[in-house]
């Protein structure tokens, strides 16, 4: 689970959000829940501007904006700050630089005060309350020393990137003052500065104070540096020998006791960081973890407590290390629904031993609860099973809370996040029957979307596994109870957050707007707490449809009526736009907020408008003039590849009949350092060059194919350095359709087709085979990526998406390697699998569908692509009233290409699309693949 989405579900209900659009409305329409100090009228000479979740303050030239000849960089200074003290903070520090001249900036409401500092913040962000921009060593010096004799000694959390300024609040790091970009090592678009050269490099932003080696640090800082080095770890009695989990609120670390040599568990708390729904930091989480562990100890269902310690301002609690393994971790290796053709032996058997399971789980938080306490973070991450995967032990008791006070969830997994009707021990028995469905379809997270989804979920099951009815009625009946939210409700409970009025078709009624918000695990912290309340039978296992209910709101299923299905995914799509809006105009990925604006083919609108073109939907006039009108000038910071910037916009744009601006901004890009890009195909040369390839074809502008051929020629340097390279040190080397060497084949079997130059297609065939390389045989018989700690099977970084160039590659080769063709069937057995845990184009089963759609490979039939297309209803919802995907992580929709409805919609459309022409990724043409003989097989 990526904890970066939580902050991101708390201003919509409906799809992920940038949390600094969280705002409540007053009577006359004003924004409510900011500072006084962000309320204040710009001083003469000054103005103010908002950016995301800052509030800039700064000496006006005569157009209203930053006075010319403001430094670009240099040291700047940090301010932390509470909940209790921010607000005199931001008071105290406005005062003292518009009084001096110098620029700053803070966040202006404690909301986004809280989500910076919340458990999950970036590390690298957390605590930055006010950014201060001194002009020179000199005015820095000044005005740390006139702060510090305003601010200092007042509490707030310690800023990792930074250098602490005597006892803080106040911290010093050099860096960039204003916005400027460079490529990095891994040819991604990041913040810049200037190094000692003149030359732009990455402005670092790792959780760790460094100066960069051209700087000096300046000697009034010296002594602050050597008091940070001399907090150690060196004096405990505990040998610290790896990081298990960082967050904001600190690390948790494996080690031993150097006394008895036993294996420990030392977790950290950092004061005033780390902050969970009810405001407290990770110390008091910390000391409620312990309080609970004493008072279970003995019992055997959590660790035991052992030492209680303080280093410099962190606190540690030490206890034995539990044996086992996180119940999450047994799905890769036992789950019978990753097999394509599971036997019911493997389903039975997974059955009984998921059972086996639960019982000890819910027998374990019988034990919590025997000692007055409600565990309150019931999920498979917390369930260590042992050796003998008969018996459980329960870990991280941090949000632990003793069921007398019948109180609220305040931090919880997604998946298992708990209405918040339910209070004591009724959160637990919540989580307990989510758990009975996750054991055996682990997607329970569609619940923060739409609870009314667990009965689908619990019919599904049914018919894929032999469990007893009535151990998944009684997991649906807990869930959707009288007293928890009725199916109309569902939406707006939980984890549904006060919508945005000026969203246009995303926005809830006025009459949804709650009292209360809160991200899918946990509520925001700055609203008032809520007042306290007084043996199996014989089944057959059949295939990813079987069982299946009608989704909520009885929406179309593409399997059974695709023109149905068809239409409402474009209304859906279409109802969601948002074209008043500057940022996006379809709401998708978290991603889509920090990758081109918006803009691109992975999460932007050039990719929902590709896809709409696809499924052959009506042009929407206003989503392109949304697009040229974004691009007229391009915005600074857009990366240029071909799914997340400028390539793929010009291509999209080109397909739609704007061919001066594609070309305008093909221009653009290459007026950037392009060559020193990545080699993939997402961001880097293999997109472009594909890209510029295209636009020469379509334009009659030969320079263009010229600078594909340049983009060819440097990759094809890459792979043979690659080659003669040593191997094996350094880190490893992704794999993929979008950031492996498979985007490089594509291009080079591209300009194959086009040139007929062999070599070109000795080059394809080098690349697949590096990729290939990095794939690896599962327990299955599938052929994965290994990517070290998981594989994967997908179509953007997995082997479904080698496997569709391979198909391309092998249509060149009336009699392949061997070696090509085994690989072909390994990932055509990967695409076949029952379960995929998202619906999703590059990480889901909308990949899948698409790879079996106009794949050649032998043994591959209509009945392989039918499965997955009915497998598709499995995370069907809605949205006003029309067929709706969730994006990746499941606790919202998405329209976007890369995750969500727009991505599905091309995929279904490549396998059920009717007329000649069928739907496409860029540069991935339609095969002669089982997709024409399907209509037979998906009806009903």
């Amino acid at each position: 689970m990526d904890a970066r989405y939580e902050v991101y579900c708390l201003a919509d209900r409906h799809f992920y959000e940038t949390p600094d659009r969280l705002s409540v409305p007053g009577a006359g329409g004003e924004e409510r829940g900011l500072y006084e100090t962000a309320r204040r009228p710009a001083p003469a000479g000054w103005s103010t501007s908002r950016h995301g979740d800052w509030l800039h303050v700064f000496p006006a030239g005569e157009d209203g904006g930053p006075r010319p000849g403001q430094p670009l960089q240099g040291w700047k200074i940090h301010v932390s700050a509470t909940a209790d003290t921010a607000e005199k903070t931001a008071a105290d520090v406005w005062d003292h630089c518009t009084a001096h001249g110098i620029p700053f900036k803070f966040v202006p409401g404690p909301h986004l005060l809280h989500l910076r500092n919340n458990k999950y913040a970036e590390r690298g962000h957390s605590g930055k309350f006010v950014t201060v921009y001194p002009d020179g060593e000199e005015q820095l010096h000044a005005t740390l020393t006139g702060l510090h004799g305003i601010l200092g000694g007042r509490p707030g959390p310690y800023i990792l990137t930074d250098l602490r300024w005597h006892e803080g609040p106040l911290y010093v790091r050099y860096g960039a003052f204003a916005r400027r970009f460079c490529i990095d090592g891994r040819g991604s678009l990041v913040p810049a500065v200037e190094d000692g050269e003149g030359r732009l490099v990455p402005d670092s932003r790792n959780p760790a104070f460094q100066v960069p080696e051209w700087v000096t640090l300046p000697a009034f800082l010296a002594p602050h540096l050597a008091a940070r080095n001399a907090t150690t770890v060196a004096d405990l009695p505990y040998r610290i020998e790896k990081a298990l989990h960082f967050s904001n609120g600190g690390g948790v670390y494996a080690g031993t006791d150097t006394r008895d040599g036993r294996k420990v568990v030392l977790k950290e708390g950092r004061p005033h960081a780390g902050l969970a729904a009810d405001g407290a930091d990770a110390v008091a989480r910390l000391e409620r973890e312990k309080d609970a562990l004493e008072r279970l100890s003995g019992l055997g269902v959590a660790p035991e407590p052992r030492d209680w310690l303080t280093i410099g301002d962190h606190r540690f609690l030490v206890m034995d290390f539990v044996e086992g393994k996180p119940l999450n971790s047994f799905f890769a290796h036992r789950h019978p629904l990753l097999a394509a053709d599971p036997s019911p032996t493997a389903t039975a058997d997974y059955t009984a031993w998921a059972l086996r399971v639960f019982r000890a789980v819910e027998e374990a938080v019988g034990k919590v609860h025997s000692r007055g306490l409600v565990f309150n973070d019931l999920h498979m991450f917390n369930i260590m099973v042992a050796p003998d995967e008969r018996s459980v032990v329960l870990i991280d008791f941090e949000a632990a809370a003793p069921a007398s006070e019948h109180g609220r969830q305040v931090v919880a997994h997604p998946g298992f996040f708990a209405p918040p009707d339910r209070r004591g021990t009724d959160v637990d028995k919540y989580a307990l029957a989510c758990l009975r469905l996750a054991l055996f379809l682990p997607i329970t997270t569609l619940f923060v979307i739409d609870r009314a989804k667990a009965a689908h979920l619990a019919d599904v099951i049914a018919g894929q596994f032999p469990v007893p009815r009535e151990f998944l009625d009684e997991a649906v009946a807990e869930i959707m109870r009288e007293g928890g939210s009725t199916p109309a409700e569902t939406t707006r409970e939980g984890a549904g957050a006060p919508a945005d009025s000026t969203r246009g078709g995303a926005g809830a009624p006025a009459e949804t707007v709650q009292e209360e918000a809160g991200t899918p695990a946990e509520a925001a912290a700055w609203q008032k707490p809520a007042a306290p309340a007084d043996a199996p039978p014989r089944h057959r296992t059949i295939g990813p449809g079987a069982g299946r209910a009608a989704p909520p709101q009885a929406l179309p299923d593409p399997a059974e009526d695709w023109p149905a299905a068809r239409a409402s995914m474009i209304r859906a799509i279409l109802a969601s736009a948002t074209p008043g809006r500057d940022d996006r105009l379809f709401p998708g990925d978290i991603a889509t907020f920090s990758e081109g604006g918006g803009l691109g083919l992975a999460h932007g609108v050039a990719g929902v408008l590709h896809a709409l073109a696809e499924a052959g939907a009506e042009r929407y006039e206003e989503g392109e003039q949304w697009l040229l009108r974004h691009t007229a000038p391009v915005p600074s910071g857009t990366p240029l590849g071909l799914y997340d910037g400028l390539a793929g916009v010009a291509c999209t744009l080109d397909r739609l009949g704007h061919t001066q601006r594609a070309l305008d901004l093909s221009g653009v890009l290459l007026g950037e350092q392009w060559q020193r890009l990545t080699s993939d195909l997402r961001g880097g040369l293999a997109g472009v060059g594909l890209a510029l390839d295209h636009l020469a074809r379509t334009t009659g502008e030969r320079q263009l194919h010229d600078q594909a051929v340049e983009a060819a020629q440097l990759l094809a340097d890459r792979l043979a350095a690659e080659a003669a390279g040593p191997g094996g040190d350094g880190p490893r080397r992704r794999a993929g359709l979008l950031r492996g060497a498979t985007g490089p084949a594509l291009l080079f079997l591209r300009l194959y087709e086009r040139t007929g130059a062999p070599a070109l297609l000795g080059l394809a065939e080098q690349a697949l085979r590096a990729d290939l390389a990095r794939c690896t045989r599962t327990d299955n018989g599938t052929l994965e990526v290994d990517e070290g700690w998981r594989t994967m099977p997908y179509l953007g970084d997995g082997s479904a998406g080698i496997g569709t160039v391979l198909d391309d590659f092998l249509a060149h080769h009336p009699d392949p390697d061997p070696y090509f063709t085994e690989a072909r069937a390994g990932i055509l057995t990967a695409a076949r699998s029952r379960f995929y845990a998202q619906p999703g184009l590059f990480q889901g089963r909308a990949g899948m569908v698409l790879h079996l759609a106009r794949t050649t490979a032998p043994g591959a039939g209509p009945e392989h692509l039918a499965a997955q297309v009915r497998g598709m209803s499995w995370y069907a919802m809605s949205y006003q009233g029309e067929l709706a995907y969730p994006g990746s992580q499941m606790m919202r929709l998405s329209m976007d290409l890369a995750t969500g409805t727009a991505g599905c919609l091309l995929a279904l459309a490549a396998a059920l699309g009717d007329g000649a022409r069928h739907a496409q990724l860029p540069f991935l043409p339609p095969l002669q693949g089982p997709r024409s003989r399907l209509h037979a097989v998906v009806e009903p």
